[in-house]
Protein backbone atom coordinates (compact mmCIF):
# COMPACT_ATOMS: atom_id res chain seq x y z
CA UNK A 1 0.00 0.00 0.00
CA UNK A 2 1.74 3.35 -0.61
CA UNK A 3 1.66 6.04 2.03
CA UNK A 4 0.90 9.63 2.17
CA UNK A 5 4.15 11.23 2.81
CA UNK A 6 2.94 14.59 4.57
CA UNK A 7 4.44 15.76 8.01
CA UNK A 8 0.69 15.30 9.43
CA UNK A 9 -2.77 14.26 8.51
CA UNK A 10 -4.32 16.61 5.55
CA UNK A 11 -6.65 18.71 7.49
CA UNK A 12 -10.38 16.93 6.91
CA UNK A 13 -13.06 19.75 6.02
CA UNK A 14 -16.51 18.83 7.01
CA UNK A 15 -18.24 22.06 7.50
CA UNK A 16 -18.86 25.04 5.33
CA UNK A 17 -17.78 28.90 6.26
CA UNK A 18 -19.79 32.10 5.16
CA UNK A 19 -19.30 33.04 1.60
CA UNK A 20 -18.26 36.49 1.12
CA UNK A 21 -19.20 39.23 -1.40
CA UNK A 22 -22.78 39.51 -2.24
CA UNK A 23 -22.35 38.04 -6.35
CA UNK A 24 -21.03 34.90 -4.65
CA UNK A 25 -23.87 34.30 -2.23
CA UNK A 26 -26.71 33.22 -4.81
CA UNK A 27 -24.58 30.55 -6.39
CA UNK A 28 -22.56 29.48 -3.73
CA UNK A 29 -23.62 27.45 -0.63
CA UNK A 30 -20.70 28.19 1.28
CA UNK A 31 -16.78 28.31 1.73
CA UNK A 32 -15.30 25.03 2.58
CA UNK A 33 -11.72 26.80 2.88
CA UNK A 34 -10.71 30.17 3.05
CA UNK A 35 -8.09 32.06 1.72
CA UNK A 36 -6.12 32.46 4.35
CA UNK A 37 -6.18 29.04 4.93
CA UNK A 38 -5.41 27.78 1.57
CA UNK A 39 -2.51 29.94 1.87
CA UNK A 40 -0.94 28.80 5.01
CA UNK A 41 -1.72 24.84 3.99
CA UNK A 42 0.06 25.05 0.72
CA UNK A 43 2.84 26.80 2.00
CA UNK A 44 3.14 24.06 4.57
CA UNK A 45 3.24 21.68 1.65
CA UNK A 46 5.87 23.26 -0.19
CA UNK A 47 8.61 23.64 2.71
CA UNK A 48 7.76 19.90 3.26
CA UNK A 49 7.96 18.83 -0.74
CA UNK A 50 11.92 21.17 -0.44
CA UNK A 51 12.87 19.16 2.75
CA UNK A 52 11.47 15.57 1.02
CA UNK A 53 13.68 16.38 -1.77
CA UNK A 54 16.13 18.52 -0.99
CA UNK A 55 19.31 17.82 -2.87
CA UNK A 56 17.86 16.58 -5.73
CA UNK A 57 15.85 18.25 -9.00
CA UNK A 58 12.30 17.51 -9.88
CA UNK A 59 10.19 17.98 -12.67
CA UNK A 60 6.94 19.44 -11.51
CA UNK A 61 4.14 18.19 -13.99
CA UNK A 62 0.67 20.51 -13.40
CA UNK A 63 -2.59 19.30 -14.71
CA UNK A 64 -4.07 22.46 -16.91
CA UNK A 65 -6.30 23.82 -16.12
CA UNK A 66 -7.44 23.82 -12.94
CA UNK A 67 -3.98 22.89 -11.19
CA UNK A 68 -2.61 26.32 -12.07
CA UNK A 69 -2.73 28.79 -9.11
CA UNK A 70 -2.11 25.93 -6.95
CA UNK A 71 1.03 24.51 -8.41
CA UNK A 72 2.45 28.16 -9.01
CA UNK A 73 1.81 29.19 -5.35
CA UNK A 74 3.27 25.53 -4.12
CA UNK A 75 6.43 26.26 -6.25
CA UNK A 76 6.89 29.65 -4.30
CA UNK A 77 7.39 27.64 -1.12
CA UNK A 78 10.10 25.61 -2.54
CA UNK A 79 13.22 26.70 -1.72
CA UNK A 80 15.18 23.34 -3.86
CA UNK A 81 16.30 23.28 -7.45
CA UNK A 82 13.13 22.61 -9.92
CA UNK A 83 11.68 22.42 -13.62
CA UNK A 84 7.61 23.21 -14.10
CA UNK A 85 5.94 21.69 -17.82
CA UNK A 86 2.38 21.38 -17.95
CA UNK A 87 -0.06 18.30 -19.38
CA UNK A 88 -3.39 18.66 -20.77
CA UNK A 89 -6.04 15.88 -20.89
CA UNK A 90 -9.60 15.95 -21.79
CA UNK A 91 -11.82 13.09 -22.12
CA UNK A 92 -15.03 15.59 -23.82
CA UNK A 93 -15.33 16.02 -27.83
CA UNK A 94 -17.73 17.85 -29.03
CA UNK A 95 -19.11 18.93 -25.38
CA UNK A 96 -19.85 15.20 -24.64
CA UNK A 97 -17.67 13.02 -22.30
CA UNK A 98 -15.79 10.38 -24.59
CA UNK A 99 -15.18 8.04 -22.18
CA UNK A 100 -11.51 8.12 -23.68
CA UNK A 101 -8.76 10.12 -22.20
CA UNK A 102 -7.30 12.46 -24.77
CA UNK A 103 -3.99 14.17 -23.89
CA UNK A 104 -4.25 18.13 -25.40
CA UNK A 105 -0.94 19.52 -24.09
CA UNK A 106 2.25 16.94 -23.90
CA UNK A 107 5.49 17.49 -21.95
CA UNK A 108 8.27 19.54 -23.43
CA UNK A 109 10.65 18.36 -20.75
CA UNK A 110 12.23 14.88 -20.92
CA UNK A 111 10.95 12.89 -17.69
CA UNK A 112 13.56 9.76 -18.24
CA UNK A 113 15.35 9.00 -14.91
CA UNK A 114 13.90 12.38 -13.10
CA UNK A 115 12.16 12.64 -9.85
CA UNK A 116 8.85 13.99 -11.52
CA UNK A 117 5.92 15.18 -8.88
CA UNK A 118 2.22 15.47 -10.59
CA UNK A 119 0.22 17.77 -9.04
CA UNK A 120 -3.53 18.38 -9.68
CA UNK A 121 -6.29 20.20 -7.72
CA UNK A 122 -8.59 17.74 -6.86
CA UNK A 123 -7.81 13.65 -6.78
CA UNK A 124 -11.86 12.83 -7.42
CA UNK A 125 -12.45 9.25 -9.20
CA UNK A 126 -8.35 9.18 -9.81
CA UNK A 127 -8.49 7.97 -13.62
CA UNK A 128 -7.13 10.95 -15.26
CA UNK A 129 -4.12 11.16 -12.34
CA UNK A 130 -3.79 7.34 -13.26
CA UNK A 131 -3.71 7.79 -17.11
CA UNK A 132 -0.97 10.68 -16.47
CA UNK A 133 1.15 8.74 -14.21
CA UNK A 134 1.37 5.89 -16.22
CA UNK A 135 2.38 7.77 -19.68
CA UNK A 136 4.94 9.68 -17.43
CA UNK A 137 5.99 6.15 -16.34
CA UNK A 138 6.28 4.58 -19.62
CA UNK A 139 8.16 7.74 -20.55
CA UNK A 140 10.88 6.72 -18.07
CA UNK A 141 10.16 8.80 -15.24
CA UNK A 142 12.76 7.13 -12.17
CA UNK A 143 9.61 7.92 -9.14
CA UNK A 144 6.48 9.67 -9.81
CA UNK A 145 4.73 11.21 -6.85
CA UNK A 146 1.47 12.71 -6.66
CA UNK A 147 0.33 16.19 -4.79
CA UNK A 148 -3.08 17.06 -4.64
CA UNK A 149 -5.03 20.20 -3.20
CA UNK A 150 -8.02 18.48 -2.24
CA UNK A 151 -8.48 14.61 -1.97
CA UNK A 152 -12.39 13.71 -1.94
CA UNK A 153 -12.82 9.91 -1.05
CA UNK A 154 -15.48 8.92 -3.23
CA UNK A 155 -15.97 7.39 -6.44
CA UNK A 156 -12.69 6.36 -6.64
CA UNK A 157 -10.40 3.94 -8.91
CA UNK A 158 -8.10 1.38 -7.20
CA UNK A 159 -4.28 1.98 -7.59
CA UNK A 160 -4.27 5.88 -7.27
CA UNK A 161 -3.67 7.23 -3.91
CA UNK A 162 -1.86 10.98 -3.59
CA UNK A 163 1.65 11.12 -1.75
CA UNK A 164 0.19 14.59 -0.98
CA UNK A 165 -2.71 15.91 0.19
CA UNK A 166 -3.75 19.66 0.77
CA UNK A 167 -7.20 19.02 2.79
CA UNK A 168 -9.94 16.17 2.54
CA UNK A 169 -13.15 16.63 1.55
CA UNK A 170 -16.68 15.24 1.88
CA UNK A 171 -18.44 14.69 -1.95
CA UNK A 172 -18.89 18.36 -2.61
CA UNK A 173 -18.71 20.20 -5.95
CA UNK A 174 -15.93 22.52 -5.25
CA UNK A 175 -14.96 25.77 -7.70
CA UNK A 176 -12.48 28.43 -6.95
CA UNK A 177 -8.55 28.54 -6.90
CA UNK A 178 -8.33 27.37 -10.33
CA UNK A 179 -11.59 24.68 -10.17
CA UNK A 180 -14.07 25.75 -12.40
CA UNK A 181 -17.35 25.07 -12.99
CA UNK A 182 -18.39 25.61 -17.12
CA UNK A 183 -15.02 27.78 -17.24
CA UNK A 184 -16.60 29.71 -14.40
CA UNK A 185 -15.27 30.83 -10.55
CA UNK A 186 -11.55 29.76 -11.34
CA UNK A 187 -10.85 33.35 -10.05
CA UNK A 188 -12.30 32.86 -6.50
CA UNK A 189 -9.66 33.54 -3.68
CA UNK A 190 -10.86 30.43 -1.66
CA UNK A 191 -12.86 27.34 -1.94
CA UNK A 192 -16.44 27.22 -2.55
CA UNK A 193 -19.47 24.90 -2.90
CA UNK A 194 -21.55 25.28 -5.79
CA UNK A 195 -25.51 24.68 -5.52
CA UNK A 196 -26.43 22.44 -7.72
CA UNK A 197 -27.57 24.21 -10.81
CA UNK A 198 -31.66 23.32 -11.34
CA UNK A 199 -33.10 22.85 -14.59
CA UNK A 200 -36.85 25.29 -15.66
CA UNK A 201 -38.81 22.23 -14.41
CA UNK A 202 -36.98 22.84 -10.72
CA UNK A 203 -34.70 19.68 -11.05
CA UNK A 204 -31.56 19.96 -9.68
CA UNK A 205 -28.32 18.67 -11.94
CA UNK A 206 -25.73 17.25 -9.99
CA UNK A 207 -22.42 18.46 -12.10
CA UNK A 208 -20.55 15.72 -13.24
CA UNK A 209 -17.31 14.05 -11.44
CA UNK A 210 -14.21 15.00 -12.33
CA UNK A 211 -12.34 11.92 -14.31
Amino acid sequence: MRLAVTAAAPPRISRLGPVSGRANRAALEGTAVSGARLASRVGALGRRLARDYRGTEVVVVALLNGSVLFAADLIRHWAGPLKLDFVGVSSYRGGMRSGRLEFTKKLRIDVRGREVLLVDDILDTGRTLKAVRSRLESMGAARVRVCVLLDKEVRREPGIVADYVGFRIPDWFVVGYGLDFEERWRNLPFIGVLRPPREPAGRTLRPAAKP
